[in-house]
């Protein structure tokens, strides 16, 4: 089956870029930031927070941070698409002052001729950035140009974006008890809890308690946990944290388990994310 997934750092802090040509499918997961990018061939159905979508080429994605959405080919053959993913707190600086509520897409697929036109004049930026960056540390000098250009044309695909999906995502009320439920996955990743322990903290049946628990997250109780161990994992390579080490705190049996899901989940593993995190200022695209 083919799979190929290139992960990028840009020039801007948080923001990263990826390229991804698969006919691999993916799991239920999520991520701990924003997304939005482009099918540039072939076409995909997945979940996602507005229910089951399918994107063809020349359209665009958009996920929010801790949405649960999967992927898998339509046709079975390989699709490509390029995304930019951004820390919520890149997003917050991209923004500054001028947004009082965080930003939530609204439409995970939009078909729009400007959006479209947007978005690649973003990744072409990003490219340009992160060529000036490589001829500049070569030479010692820095061009800033090309950055704020980068940032400029990312701006107003966001801003765009955010315009074509600004109708309001349907409330659905919080069962009582779930942020308890959620408070302890998250309190201990070495002592994970049982589903009698959850019940009983939630005050319901275990089969009520995954039930609503899903309904309201998108996954059971443990599927949500692996994913949060998953996005702790994420942060701690980020920061500069072995393999090895990260494993053993976020719960997993050793570096190769990490190594697995977080391919899984993921598309590239977590050494290629710690290259592209440990080159932020390079901007170096890693390959595998």
């Amino acid at each position: 089956m083919s799979h190929r997934s290139d992960v990028a750092a840009t020039s801007l802090a948080g923001v990263f870029v990826t390229l991804t040509d698969s006919a691999r499918s993916f799991p239920r997961h999520w991520h701990g930031t924003y997304g939005l990018g482009l099918v540039d061939r072939g076409a995909q159905r997945s979940a996602s927070g507005r229910g089951a979508v399918e994107a063809f080429a020349g359209q665009c994605m958009t996920h929010n941070p801790g949405e649960v959405h999967d992927g898998a080919p339509i046709g079975g053959t390989a699709r490509r698409w390029r995304m930019f993913h951004i820390e919520p707190a890149a997003m917050a600086c991209l923004f500054g002052d001028a947004r009082r509520s965080p930003l939530e897409w609204h439409a995970p697929v939009m078909d729009d001729a400007t959006l479209r036109t947007g978005l690649g004049r973003a990744f072409a930026a990003s490219d340009a950035a992160q060529a000036a960056q490589a001829a500049g540390s070569a030479i010692d000098r820095v061009d800033t140009a090309p950055q704020a250009m980068l940032e400029e044309a990312l701006l107003l695909a966001i801003g765009k974006a955010a315009e074509l999906a600004r109708a309001p995502r349907p409330g659905r009320p919080d069962e009582p008890n779930l942020s308890l439920v959620i408070e302890r996955l998250a309190d201990d990743f070495e002592h994970a809890p049982t589903l009698d322990e959850l019940a009983s903290l939630a005050g319901t049946s275990r089969y009520t308690l995954v039930r609503q628990f899903g309904r309201r997250h998108g996954l059971p109780p443990m599927a949500w946990l692996l994913q949060l161990r998953l996005q702790r994992a994420r942060d701690r390579i980020a920061a500069g944290c072995s393999l090895a080490d990260t494993a053993l705190f976020c719960g997993f049996s050793d570096q190769s388990h990490l190594t697995r899901l977080f391919t899984r989940q993921y598309g590239h593993t977590p050494g290629a994310w710690r290259k592209a995190t440990a080159t932020q200022a390079h901007g170096r695209a890693i390959t595998f």
